[in-house]
């Protein structure tokens, strides 16, 4: 008696769809991170808030939220004449479990 074992390999087709879902699943994180972050962002005049954007960056399966504002960092991390006023890191690292139930979300096709 034989027996045959056929083992056919389906990574690439595996990863191809892993990342035709998680595009549009980092896609709704950095929506959800952006909204955090302009509901935390300090206005004055709202430059500095309507500045607050996402990208995703699919070869390194990542999210960023962030701005072109040149002072937006004076505004996150203070100065010696003004204290921080953190928009973007609590935006970003204070809603895991939520982000995280946005990937498992798109990860079942649900």
């Amino acid at each position: 008696m034989s027996v045959q074992v056929k083992v056919t390999d389906n990574s690439r087709d595996f990863l191809r769809v892993l990342n035709d879902v998680l595009s549009p699943g980092l896609e709704a994180v950095g929506l959800q991170a952006e909204k955090y972050a302009k509901q935390l962002c300090p206005v004055d005049t709202g430059r500095l808030r309507n500045s607050i954007t996402h990208a995703v960056d699919e070869p390194e399966k990542a999210v960023y939220i962030g701005t072109n504002v040149e002072y937006a960092a004076y505004v996150e991390f203070g100065t010696v004449k003004m204290a921080e006023r953190p928009y973007l890191k609590p935006a970003a690292t204070e809603h895991g479990d939520e982000y995280k139930r946005i990937i498992e979300k798109y990860m079942r096709g649900t």
